[in-house]
């Protein structure tokens, strides 16, 4: 059904507390090192929550993580919107080279990464965990 109002605007998205919060990923990425949702927004938001995290993670050629992830305590969906990116695992890496290719892994699984061309990521984290951070 098409609202009949148009498109959605983000800037109609200027009051949050309604229940309704539309946004640009790339832009409002921007301000929270790519996360759009999260225990980290404020409550209220319709951003926040306590059950999962969400990003939208853009990396030039070349972008990797500085040390491989332990011990995580999330599960965690990554999903690749455009480029080349490759997931490194205990005993495998896992390249995404063709939008909607995903990995999935659980908590206790050590990861790193490597953007091979300019990439967009999405990645899905839960629980969203307070005070928790990698280095």
């Amino acid at each position: 059904m098409t609202d009949p109002a148009g498109p959605a605007d983000p800037a109609d998205s200027a009051d949050p507390m309604d229940g309704v919060y539309v946004g640009r990923a790339d832009v409002d990425a921007a301000g929270d090192q790519g996360w759009l949702l999260g225990h980290f927004k404020p409550p209220g938001d319709p951003r926040h929550s306590d059950e999962v995290e969400i990003k939208w993670g853009v990396h030039a050629r070349g972008d990797e993580r500085a040390e491989w992830v332990r011990g995580e305590k999330r599960t965690a969906l990554l999903i690749l919107v455009r480029g080349r990116f490759r997931v490194e695992l205990p005993g495998r890496g896992v390249l995404l080279a063709e939008p909607g290719d995903y990995v999935v892994w659980g908590r206790g699984v050590d990861h790193s990464w490597y953007a091979e061309e300019d990439s967009v990521v999405i990645t899905v984290r839960w629980p969203s965990v307070p005070g928790y951070a990698v280095p």
